[in-house]
């Protein structure tokens, strides 16, 4: 048999074990079209690989990785302020422990459901494997929601949550984080229960807690940041910069908050960012002292922007932020926020480079149309990394019991985006295509994971 011949039999038999062992993926998951479309998106960039590494095929690698180890669902009851009790159900999908201890933020939200677990959780496999810290990955949370409750409601219901969770996590088995619904509040309220229930103090349990009370410094802007960072290498890799670009972020939670706040530093001038009732245009540039008030400190809608800004205007519909020109856009809202339709218009308007801040904004065919129309495209699970790679940090630091300085931990950052990057950039290169960071985050997240499972054996 020739070399070439060869080669084409290794192609086949890859792409049929990846056409086989997606199909049975459908076949158990049927409803779960999150979880289907994370699995989707990996498995199209997988296939050189397997043509090339035979061995992950005999290990069953793609059938194992794709399988959570440990899923685990409880009910959550609380009480409110009146007296009524409600009933919610919690998740924790302990999906990949090769690497270290399930590493994955927590949510609450009422979109939580299976499937939204399982995709995050896989998403996070990859991610966690990008960063280079010792963390596998997991995701959990809640159908609850936050918005309109007390103080003493959230605090019942975290409460609560912990109870059940605290039976299933450690510093050396999960270390859950926050996410959307769930700040440094949440998670003070969740440790608190936590080191009651178990009757001592482990500081690395959870992570994202106040820097007072064993956090790390830069864990709030550490997701947004990362997102800059990342395509701040990926901009001058092609002679582009933030300097003097028009850029619209949706959302305006920590990731955007300081997603936009990253971005005005380099000299972008950001002009858009939203809620999930609308967004504000602010032709002026947005004052980002405003938003971070009007979010953070009075907990407000965006709308309320205008009041202060009157140039500005605010538009109900906060999927239409996309028709707004700009030279980058940075999504970090929520899943599937960018579809066709918006690829299309952004293109339209002058697209030249994207950054997912948050998990899976683009779907698949919104992100096939960017890569076709030669949009440099920053894909979510390498560059909203920063978060988790800051959680990795703040474990470390709580393992040895000291703090660093919000300037050394930036620093870290920094080199771990840009280390991210360049292994993107390899990957991509070395597996035939070049520029394509969406393959690269895959292959490069994959072949660490893959390596180690294979050096475990099966289990």
């Amino acid at each position: 048999m020739t070399n070439m011949e060869n080669t084409r039999e290794n192609r086949n038999r890859a792409n049929d074990y990846v056409h086989e062992v997606y199909e049975l993926v459908k076949k158990r998951n049927p409803d779960e079209k999150e979880f289907l479309q994370a699995t989707r998106e990996i498995f199209d960039s997988l296939r050189p690989v397997f043509a090339k590494h035979p061995e992950y095929i005999r290990n069953g690698i793609l059938e194992r990785i794709t399988e959570p180890e440990r899923i685990i669902s409880f009910r959550v009851a609380w009480e409110d302020d009146k007296g009524k009790v409600h009933v919610n159900r919690g998740f924790r999908v302990q999906f990949n422990s090769d690497l270290g201890p399930y590493k994955g933020g927590i949510r609450f939200h009422p979109s939580v459901n299976n499937s939204i677990m399982k995709f995050l959780a896989f998403e996070q496999i990859f991610k966690n494997a990008l960063t280079g810290q010792p963390i596998g990955a997991g995701k959990g949370g809640s159908d609850f929601d936050p918005k309109g409750k007390s103080e003493r409601e959230i605090m019942r219901f975290t409460q609560s949550f912990m109870t059940e969770l605290s039976k299933h996590i450690g510093p050396d088995i999960d270390v859950p984080a926050g996410d959307i619904g769930v700040g440094k509040r949440e998670i003070g309220y969740m440790f608190g229960q936590y080191n009651r229930l178990k009757g001592g103090y482990e500081a690395g349990v959870l992570t994202g807690k106040d820097p007072k009370h064993g956090g790390s410094l830069g864990r709030k802007e550490a997701t947004g940041y990362g997102t800059v960072y990342f395509v701040e290498e990926m901009l001058n890799e092609n002679g582009l910069s933030f300097k003097d670009s028009t850029v619209v972020v949706s959302g305006s939670g920590n990731v955007s908050t300081y997603a936009i706040e990253k971005a005005q530093q380099l000299g972008a001038k950001v002009v858009a960012c939203s809620d999930s009732g609308g967004y504000i245009y602010d032709k002026n540039g947005i004052d980002l002292e405003t938003v971070k008030r009007l979010k953070e400190v009075e907990n407000k809608r965006i709308w309320e922007y205008t009041k202060e800004h009157p140039d500005a205007e605010y538009h109900e519909d906060c999927s239409a932020i996309w028709s707004i020109p700009c030279d980058i856009a940075l999504p970090c809202a929520t899943q599937n926020e960018i579809d066709e339709i918006a690829a299309h218009m952004l293109i339209a308007n002058g697209l030249q480079a994207l950054g997912e801040g948050a998990n899976m904004p683009c779907n698949i065919e919104a992100i096939e149309i960017f890569l076709e129309n030669k949009v440099l495209f920053a894909p979510a699970k390498a560059a909203n990394a920063g978060g988790v790679a800051v959680s990795a940090m703040e474990m470390s630091q709580n393992s040895m019991r000291l703090g660093w300085t919000e300037e050394e931990v930036d620093m870290r950052l920094k080199t771990v985006m840009e280390n991210i990057y360049a292994s993107c950039k390899d990957a991509a290169e070395r597996f035939g295509k070049p520029g394509n960071l969406v393959m690269g985050a895959n292959i490069a997240g994959f072949l660490r994971v893959a390596d180690t499972m294979v050096a475990h054996g099966i289990r």
